[in-house]
C-alpha cells in the first residue's frame, strides 16, 4: 500500500496565529492557491481512495485533489479531524499555557489511538492501492508516530500542503519516499 499524506491549505486562522482545533476554519486566498497547487502535484498519481478530515479546511483541500481524480471515492472521517484544543480552540497560541494545558485538550496519546485504528482498517481494505489522507498538522504528525512506532518522536510541523509519502509492504514495514515536501508551492 502506499500513504500520501497531506496537510490542508493555509486558513484565515492560521494567518492570525489562533488555534482551530476542530472549528472549521475557513481556507485564505493563498490557502486556496496552495490546494489547487497541491491538486496539480497529485494530479499524474494513482490515488484509489481519498480519506479526509471532516473539517471544512481539510475537506476543501480534498475537493480540490478530486477534481483530478474524480472515480476516486471521498470519504469524510472525523478520525482525521486536528486534535481537540479544547478551551484553547479560537484563542491565539501565544496565550496559551502548553505546559499545563487543560484536561479537556486532547492528548497526543488520544489522537494516536484514534489514527491507528483508521491506519489499521485502511490497510486491510487498500493492501494494493494508493490512499491519500488530508489532515492537520497535529493530527499528521501523530500519524507519523503511529507508522513510526514511536508516540514521542520529535515530527517537525508540516507546511500547509507539505506532502509525505510512505509504502508499506505486506508486513507493514514502511519506506518512506517523501517527507513534509512543499517543492510544490515554489
Amino acid at each position: 500500500m502506499r500513504l500520501i499524506i497531506t496537510r490542508h491549505g493555509e486558513t484565515e486562522e492560521n494567518k492570525k496565529k489562533i488555534l482551530q482545533g476542530h472549528m472549521p476554519g475557513t481556507l485564505s486566498e493563498e490557502g486556496i492557491s496552495q490546494a489547487k497547487k497541491l491538486a496539480l502535484r497529485l494530479k499524474p498519481m494513482k490515488i484509489d481512495c481519498i480519506y479526509s478530515s471532516d473539517l471544512a479546511r481539510a475537506a476543501d483541500t480534498a475537493r480540490e485533489i478530486r477534481k483530478f481524480h474524480p472515480d476516486s471515492p471521498l470519504v469524510y472521517t472525523e478520525a482525521l479531524r486536528e486534535k481537540d484544543l479544547g478551551p484553547y480552540t479560537g484563542r491565539p497560541w501565544k496565550d496559551c499555557d502548553w505546559d499545563n494545558p487543560p484536561v479537556e485538550v486532547e492528548t497526543g496519546a488520544s489522537v494516536q489511538v484514534r489514527v491507528k485504528k483508521l491506519l489499521d482498517s485502511i490497510y486491510d481494505q487498500h493492501k494494493d492501492e494508493t490512499v491519500l489522507f488530508v489532515c492537520h498538522a497535529g493530527v499528521k504528525g501523530n500519524i507519523l508516530r503511529v507508522i513510526f512506532n514511536d508516540p514521542d518522536k520529535k515530527i517537525a510541523t508540516p507546511g500547509n500542503t507539505a506532502v509525505t509519502i510512505i509504502d508499506f509492504d505486506e508486513g507493514r514495514n514502511h519506506q518512506v519516499h517523501v517527507l513534509n515536501c512543499t517543492g510544490h508551492l515554489d
